[in-house]
């Protein structure tokens, strides 16, 4: 187990993120059912505060023009949703395209049922490049379980940010000991995994951030953590090098609200405007 320190990060230092937003890459975030676009909102903005190009978000048709008035920095999908405002799985055919180019694709933030989440995730999976990322966070995972054979052509570029709650789903049981339980995960989907300030890869590696204060544990922080993983991904960063940085500098950033504001009551959305001061401090 390697602490994931700053001396460490600068000694591992990111890939140039060259000079325009074409080569820093793309991200698709698919989520935000009527009653929670936030989720994709946070998700999407942490991946271009991290440095990501250029940024799609897809979300319930009825939460779509307010999204897309409210992110001018994004395109804007609406997609099918049912009369609850559940983003129906079923009907990806206005999303077809971008999910076909998509350099890193995120599956999950704002979804809020299971049923439909399924199916989605289903239907999107065949539809994503070869050469593409994929990372399931929120419902997406709690429906993995179920999955297995969809998502086995994506081992070694998977990434999941479970919870405590959503890892036991992953593992089948209780999350108990997780300096083991991660890495079972990791190995299991062949994924690298981001769970309770550890990462693991498929590979055995292993990691442990010694940042990071109780206020993460908000609702939109585990949002704006994977959005920082598939920002830094879309620049060209290995999995598990994306996942080091962004879970240290989600902490870190945690970090830095808990001294400005208090080590509880910071908000999500205001882990948004830290997480490039922390990559400056790390000289990235």
């Amino acid at each position: 187990m390697r602490d994931l320190t700053p001396v460490l990060l600068r000694d591992w230092a990111l890939p140039s993120a060259g000079d325009s937003k074409y080569s820093r890459g793309d991200v698709l975030v698919v989520g935000g059912a009527a009653k929670t676009p936030g989720a994709a909102l946070l998700a999407g903005l942490a991946a271009l505060r991290v440095g990501a190009g250029r940024l799609t978000l897809a979300v319930a048709e009825q939460a779509a023009v307010p999204m897309a008035v409210a992110t001018p920095e994004a395109g804007v999908v609406g997609l099918p949703q049912t009369a609850r405002g559940s983003v129906r799985g079923d009907d990806l055919g206005a999303l077809e395209d971008d999910l076909g180019s998509a350099g890193v694709v995120v599956l999950g933030p704002g979804l809020d049922d299971p049923d439909h989440t399924r199916d989605l995730v289903r239907t999107a999976l065949p539809l994503v490049s070869d050469e593409a990322w994929l990372l399931l966070d929120a419902y997406a995972l709690g429906v993995l379980p179920d999955l297995r054979d969809d998502v086995a052509p994506f081992a070694g570029r998977l990434v999941l940010t479970p919870n405590s709650t959503e890892a036991g789903r992953l593992l089948g049981r209780d999350l108990e000991d997780a300096e083991s339980d991660v890495p079972e995960i990791a190995r299991t989907f062949g994924a690298v995994v981001s769970c309770q300030g550890l990462v693991a890869d498929p590979d055995g590696g292993r990691w442990r951030t010694g940042a990071g204060q109780i206020g993460l544990a908000t609702s939109g922080s585990g949002d704006v953590l994977a959005g920082a993983i598939a920002g830094l991904l879309a620049r060209g960063t290995e999995p598990a090098q994306a996942v080091c940085w962004a879970s240290h500098v989600h902490a870190a950033a945690g970090d830095r609200l808990a001294a400005a504001v208090g080590r509880l009551g910071f908000l999500a959305s205001e882990l948004l405007a830290e997480l490039p001061r922390v990559l400056v401090e790390l000289g990235a």
